[in-house]
């Protein structure tokens, strides 16, 4: 059982989303536009808890109902009053139902994500992170667990995220929600609140990755978001076979924002029998080259394959190895609502 502390340092999750452009030379023809934004994500890291719940209040630059600042490099964004979904606040809010998204705030359909079992301690989390775009309107979940599985991790642990579904349209403001809770005891009212509310997002220029930090009553989070011109999706599947003994595996991909190549976090874990990784959802310039990083085992073994973005198709790639086979497929579409 975990007892009342709080995180003196914030949980880090990075979502990156990802605005586009438009390829001028085929606006005009089926099938040819870019997403009008897509989004992926990187790893979840945990800090150790070290203060008791008493001393929550001595958090500072509480930003409920404050004007967003930047300290550090690390921007503070303003959380919408009356967003909270543990008192139904977010539910009465006519912000969210009548005057700005137009959107069903009740509805809690959402796409169909894999599972990802995590086996560390000492700290369960579970809640949800999701984005709520122009498109449908519903939750497009990028982490959501819930209390009788949660996510169990200690410090310096890493969590694959469980999502998106597909791409996260921006044609107008997309509104990010959040309700993440660590489990402290048997009973749900035990639990403490990490972080609760919701905040928007509606940048269209193009920028490295930024850090957003979300302040709670037990801690903070912070998200990274990251834009890129042009982008395509791309869905990778990675399936393992001719296993010859249990190894761990981790992957990675790198895609191009802004001359440089920043580093996405898509797997790390044991493998002992053949089988195929979760979807991956990703965005790419088009043109651009995708680059994913397999490394097998404890040691620097690593191997290579680059995928090129392209509008529509599909490429795939194959590693060989004395551990296992790995087979490699991206899927490249634009936008489906188009």
């Amino acid at each position: 059982m975990l007892h009342s502390f709080c995180h003196h340092q914030p949980i880090r999750i990075g979502i990156w989303i990802f605005f586009p452009g438009c390829n001028k030379e085929k606006q005009n023809k089926p099938h040819s536009y870019k997403p009008e934004g897509c989004a992926t994500i990187k790893c979840l890291d945990t800090a150790n808890t070290r203060e008791k719940v008493t001393s929550v209040k001595k958090l500072t630059n509480e930003v409920t109902d404050s004007n967003p600042t930047k300290v550090a490099d690390i921007f503070i964004p303003r959380i919408f009053s009356n967003s909270s979904h543990r008192d139904g606040a977010i539910y009465k809010n006519k912000l969210f139902t009548e005057n700005w998204f137009d959107i069903d705030i009740t509805d809690h359909n959402e796409m169909t994500l894999a599972e990802c079992s995590i086996n560390h301690d000492p700290i369960e989390l579970y809640g949800y992170i999701a984005v709520r775009d122009d498109r449908d309107g519903m939750r497009n979940y990028v982490l959501n667990y819930s209390r009788d599985d949660p996510i169990i991790t200690q410090k310096g642990s890493s969590i694959q995220m469980t999502g998106p579904k597909r791409n996260i349209e921006l044609v107008s403001p997309v509104l990010i929600e959040f309700d993440m809770r660590i489990k402290n005891g048997g009973q749900e009212e035990e639990d403490l609140q990490l972080i609760d509310g919701a905040i928007s997002c509606h940048d269209r220029r193009s920028w490295k990755p930024v850090k957003h930090r979300i302040k709670g009553n037990c801690g903070a989070v912070d998200m990274s978001f990251a834009c890129v011109d042009q982008a395509v999706e791309a869905t990778i599947e990675v399936v393992i076979s001719e296993v010859h003994s249990s190894f761990s595996l981790s992957l990675r991909s790198f895609v191009y924002v802004l001359e440089d190549y920043e580093e996405i976090q898509l797997f790390h874990g044991s493998i002992d029998q053949s089988c195929g990784l979760r979807r991956f959802v990703l965005a790419v310039s088009h043109g651009d080259m995708m680059i994913l990083k397999f490394r097998f085992g404890n040691s620097n073994v690593e191997r290579r394959r680059s995928f090129k973005a392209e509008l529509y198709g599909c490429s795939s790639r194959q590693i060989k190895h004395e551990l296992a086979n790995i087979s490699v497929k991206v899927n490249w579409s634009t936008n489906s609502a188009f």
